[in-house]
């Protein structure tokens, strides 16, 4: 294609090339050339600060365009386009994906664009928000293959999940990664909530802890943890039981256990059990608490919490908020770092 081109010494080639960059002035669809002593640089203007280069009219060769979003292979009216979701969750070789009413007519054609741009899914499933205690979703699948199995890969680690009988958030990664990064050499870890386990594999592969103590009353969910469990060699450091996190007071009772940190990633429910978290913390505990709030809920919420642990004569201090993801436009996925500190020690 005919367009103008900047002639640039290759000397001079990476800065001149950073410049127009930054100012978005290089022409994306073409490609920048190259002889012995000259960078050829196909450009939609030139800023005054190169004015003193020479712009030639030269035959570029055309990119070649990656397809990189699946809105440009689907093919629905316009006023539609503008309500598809701009982002979704890839567990594995499987996308899962929220539509507003309006496109679910168009979900199979949704479904096959996604599978279409991105060469690693096998299948593509809708889904509608978490529900319950035993945090599963419905699934249904719009393309692809009639498969709800996959192996997700975090940090070197492989997780087996079932998206339709268990819960497994990859948005969470970085989380998991920074909480195990927080844990010190022999600490004893409770997971309330464990699920297919992330967050008790990622601790114990990548800190020092003595035990970690992993809880879920969901039975589909506890098979596929110890599958991961033992695929990520930390059956040595893991200790997976199925049961009702309201019990963990007989439970970590029976093998003489207290708490150094406690992960409670239930955040439609993370509230309730509150309480039994406290029962269970040594004279000094970090809670990792996970809630999904309205942000003008946020400050009711940390002052609950409080009158719950005066309640336990126990004193929360150094408490940390952050909004890790947005789950609708009015409400945040809220991690909650707490110290928890005994008045009376035990």
């Amino acid at each position: 294609m005919l367009s103008k081109g900047l002639v640039v010494e290759l000397r001079q080639a990476e800065k001149v090339r950073k410049i127009l960059s930054k100012k978005n002035l290089i022409k994306k669809s073409l490609k920048i050339e190259r002889d012995n002593k000259f960078l050829y640089i196909p450009i939609e203007k030139i800023p005054k600060e190169l004015s003193s280069y020479e712009i030639i009219k030269k035959e570029f060769k055309e990119l070649k365009k990656d397809l990189t979003s699946y809105k440009e292979t689907l093919s629905i009216p316009e006023k539609h386009k503008k309500l598809l979701p701009t982002s979704y969750d890839i567990i594995g070789n499987i996308i899962i994906i929220k539509l507003k009413d309006e496109l679910l007519d168009y979900k199979n054609k949704i479904g096959e664009s996604l599978i279409r741009t991105n060469k690693n899914i096998k299948t593509v499933c809708l889904t509608n928000p978490v529900t319950g205690e035993l945090r599963t979703r419905e699934i249904e699948i719009i393309a692809g293959k009639n498969c709800t199995k996959t192996i997700h890969k975090e940090f070197g680690l492989e997780f087996e999940v079932d998206i339709s009988k268990t819960y497994f958030s990859p948005r969470l990664a970085t989380e998991r990664k920074r909480i195990a990064d927080l844990v010190k050499k022999d600490e004893i870890v409770v997971d309330m909530f464990a699920g297919v386990a992330p967050f008790s594999i990622i601790i114990a592969k990548y800190a020092k802890p003595k035990m970690v103590i992993a809880i879920d009353k969901n039975k589909k969910a506890s098979h596929y943890a110890i599958n991961n469990i033992k695929r990520n060699n930390v059956l040595d450091k893991v200790e997976y039981i199925t049961s009702d996190a309201k019990d963990i007071e007989k439970i970590l009772g029976r093998i003489g256990l207290k708490a150094d940190r406690i992960i409670m990633n239930l955040p439609f429910s993370s509230y309730s059990f509150f309480k039994y978290a406290l029962r269970v913390m040594k004279n000094l505990c970090i809670i990792h608490y996970y809630e999904i709030l309205k942000e003008e809920k946020i400050k009711k919420r940390l002052n609950d919490l409080k009158k719950i642990a005066d309640k336990n004569e126990i004193l929360l201090t150094n408490v940390i908020t952050r909004k890790i993801k947005t789950y609708t436009p009015r409400e945040f996925y809220i991690g909650i770092d707490i110290t928890a500190k005994r008045k009376m020690p035990m």
